[in-house]
């Protein structure tokens, strides 16, 4: 729910620019704590005045990509949106033991883009198309 009166004291807070950037990218201007940023650039934000914020939408991510989905958010940051975890992964003593040094780094997926997998199939095709052999007529 946005008022005239929040979005003014938003724009003070943030400034033009990166108000008039949030309001095209997640269309509601909001102020907060920088917590973190992630490998991919995205930033990490969070504003506890329990008076400013909907219950459940103070904690949010806004995206370094113009192009964005929720797979850009690796898992660490997911559980901290999300309130599974209650402290960020940089100040999260759990989650900096978890991470282990055979764990391949995450990567966003790829699926419906130019860089998706495609299989090679190397089976022979069991139903071949009909090519029609034309005689040529006296």
């Amino acid at each position: 729910m946005v008022s005239l009166h929040r979005t003014i004291r938003n724009l003070r807070r943030v400034g033009l620019r990166e108000w008039w950037r949030q309001l095209n990218y997640i269309g509601d201007a909001k102020s907060g704590r920088l917590v973190g940023t992630d490998q991919f650039g995205n930033r990490y934000f969070e504003n506890m005045d329990g008076t400013e914020e909907i219950p459940g939408r103070h904690r949010w991510v806004d995206f370094a990509q113009h192009e964005y989905h929720a797979s850009q958010v690796p898992p660490e940051w997911h559980a901290w949106i999300q309130h599974i975890r209650a402290e960020p992964p940089a100040e999260d003593l759990i989650m900096k033991r978890m991470t282990q040094p055979w764990q391949a780094p995450y990567r966003e997926s790829l699926t419906g883009t130019r860089g998706a997998y495609k299989p090679y199939n190397t089976v022979a095709p069991k139903i071949n198309g009909w090519e029609p052999k034309a005689i040529p007529r006296a």
